[in-house]
């Protein structure tokens, strides 16, 4: 790869660049709109890494029929709400205002975090969460563990309405999006 050097700009050069731009106006701070009374804040990434560490084996497979399959995607949705919601969720209707990470945690220290975690997102007025629960592959026999844990933890939370898997590019199938009672 060949690296270019830095070129010093001319007096010429910078003068002209002055002069094309003299009436030019500065772009607002944000174009974002703010909700009276909410302060603005920066976006919220999705943690970078999204595999598990060694747990031990969740307690029992999924068997809700509230769970809907979607090939090998697992989507929740609660009784009473429109297959719309699921689908709005996974285009991104909602912003995901924060994310956990439970990676390194037993199910037993992750269901506490999620749980704590989710309070305080209520308390806090969110509305959609994501959540990092890792793909499995570092786990005995690489089975997903904590995964199928999470989903069962979230679906029995009544704070939770939906959650889905989270697009390719926020985690895939080691994340979820969760869509929270407002």
């Amino acid at each position: 790869m060949r690296k270019h050097a830095k070129k010093e700009l001319s007096q010429e050069e910078i003068a002209l660049f002055r002069a094309a731009a003299s009436g030019t106006v500065p772009l607002q701070v944000s174009p974002r709109v703010r909700p009276e009374g909410k302060p603005l804040s920066p976006p919220v990434r999705p943690p970078p890494h999204v595999y598990d560490t060694p747990l031990e084996n969740a307690a029992g497979p999924l068997t809700s029929d509230r769970y809907l399959e979607f090939g090998e995607e697992t989507s929740f949705l609660r009784n009473g709400l429109g297959r719309d919601v699921l689908r709005k969720l996974r285009r991104g209707h909602w912003t995901i205002q924060d994310w956990i990470d439970l990676h390194g945690l037993n199910r037993d220290q992750a269901g506490s975090l999620l749980a704590e975690f989710l309070a305080r997102s209520r308390k806090r007025g969110l509305r959609c969460v994501g959540v990092v629960h890792g793909k499995g592959l570092n786990s005995p026999g690489r089975e997903p563990v904590l995964k199928e844990k999470v989903r069962q933890l979230l679906a029995g939370r009544d704070e939770v309405l939906a959650f889905c898997q989270a697009p390719a590019n926020q985690g895939g199938s080691g994340a979820l999006l969760v869509l929270l009672r407002a």
